[in-house]
């Protein structure tokens, strides 16, 4: 593999990076000022359209049986109930029992109306206590879905104008560029330049025809150029036929993460469309968790049809081409004993499993699993946007803990990440407990364990 970042520079990125991410708080233009009939109005609104019969049916499910409670790390990491997951529905349902349920016409004597300070108070449980994982969907027995009701609670707050200012930050930011963190068309040729002079070899951007659409984000942009550049040179070691789009480079969606509906489909259909134009059979989308459900499952609702092209992370795309044969890897001669960490979004939403996995033995990594793998992997403690949200410190540092006692257990020497938004949550983690865990991108080690071409210089 070529260096294309050293561990000073990364360092110094992280650095730089981690600074300008604490100060986006300061860097939001004043939230418009509404009347707060107006954000109960808008709030019910959204409520009201999102309930369908299925959201109807789980809210009636709930026994209050506590068992999402022990799934929830923000909960196991406080002891606080008020974290328990099923309770950050509460606002939703109120408006449920009183506009649309069966006795609604009862309920209405009987259940009070949501305030304006309702709403306030309910951001801390569904942006900075929640980081929709899904854990707690899997041991309901009732099988409520409450990340999706979750997500739907942060729409309501969006449309009530309520969001974190540094969501709103990054989603209006998005939606004026179309890219996040400044990481404009410029500074993606720039670092695309720069990538392409240590690798050695063209990069391939706006072909008008390829295979394979690749998408980078303007974390990775400014961060995590290991991922992009394993990535690629990967990808050009396969010989596979792909592209990046100089219009269309950016997988992140802060309107998925903020609950902004407009933002959330304009950025999916963004991608879709380029897609689509390229004629690509397959999207790769980078080591970004939300990415992944922002254009597998947003590019046919932004659309409003069926799309052609699948769309694959890395760690899933690169794991089944060693698991078919088409891509194979270097052993190491010195086996490292590592612990993996399952992003909840390509995981546990998604179900890529065992594809990282074989990445891992194909190169002779002795993989030590958490207690909590897989399906039931806990979070990193800072995904769907929390990692941003300075007031939601205290809950970051607690959810991290709970992960982290995990990855100690296994005895592991290395932590390996397929998305950024994990990676830097680790990362700034380990800056406040003081734990020194090297933690390193999948994207990254495949390309440190490619094979060496005939001719090619040791």
């Amino acid at each position: 593999m070529t260096e294309v970042v050293t561990k000073q520079e990364l360092d110094e990125a992280f650095a730089m990076f981690y600074g300008m991410a604490a100060s986006l708080k300061d860097l939001a233009s004043p939230p418009v000022e509404v009347a707060d009939e107006e954000r109960v109005a808008a709030a019910k609104r959204v409520f009201l359209k999102g309930i369908d019969a299925n959201f109807a049916t789980q809210l009636d499910a709930c026994v209050h049986c506590g068992a999402c409670a022990q799934a929830c790390q923000f909960y196991l990491g406080t002891d606080d109930p008020k974290y328990t997951p099923v309770h950050k529905l509460d606002l939703m349902k109120r408006v449920y029992d009183r506009e649309i349920s069966p006795l609604s016409w009862l309920k209405k004597f009987i259940v009070k109306d949501i305030t304006a300070d309702d709403l306030r108070a309910q951001q801390e449980l569904v942006y900075d206590s929640c980081t929709m994982c899904g854990r707690c969907n899997l041991v309901c027995p009732a099988g409520i879905n409450i990340a999706d009701m979750v997500a739907l609670n942060r729409s309501a707050l969006a449309a009530a104008r309520l969001m974190p200012d540094e969501l709103r930050f990054m989603q209006e930011g998005q939606e004026a560029d179309g890219t996040i963190f400044g990481a404009d068309e410029d500074l993606f040729r720039f670092r695309m330049d720069a990538l392409q002079e240590k690798l050695g070899f063209e990069i391939p951007i706006d072909k008008p025809k390829a295979d394979v659409l690749l998408v980078t984000t303007g974390l990775d942009i400014h961060l995590f150029q290991d991922a992009t550049g394993g990535t690629i040179e990967t990808l050009h070691h396969m010989g596979v036929d792909y592209t990046l789009r100089s219009d269309a480079y950016e997988g992140a969606n802060f309107g998925l993460l903020s609950g902004h509906e407009g933002t959330k489909k304009k950025m999916a259909a963004k991608l879709a469309n380029a897609a689509i134009e390229v004629g690509a059979k397959v999207v790769i989308v980078p080591e970004c968790g939300h990415a992944f459900p922002a254009l597998r499952w947003g590019a046919a609702e932004a659309l409003g049809k069926p799309v052609e092209f699948d769309v694959m992370t890395v760690s899933e795309y690169f794991g089944k081409a060693v698991m078919d044969g088409r891509l194979k890897l270097e052993k190491d001669k010195e086996p490292r004993v590592v612990a993996l960490h399952d992003p909840c979004k390509v995981g546990r939403w998604g179900g890529v499993f065992e594809e990282p996995r074989a990445i891992l033995k194909a190169i002779g990594w002795e993989l030590h699993e958490t207690e909590s793998n897989r399906a039931y992997n806990f979070c990193c403690g800072g995904g769907a946007g929390n990692f941003l949200i300075e007031r939601a410190n205290p809950l970051k540092r607690a959810g991290y803990r709970v992960k982290m006692a995990e990855i100690e257990k296994t005895e592991a020497k290395t932590l390996v990440v397929s998305c950024g938004s994990c990676r830097m949550n680790f990362e700034v983690g380990k800056v406040n407990a003081g734990d020194t865990i090297p933690v390193e991108s999948l994207a990254a080690i495949i390309a440190a364990h490619l094979p060496k071409k005939e001719g090619a210089k040791a």
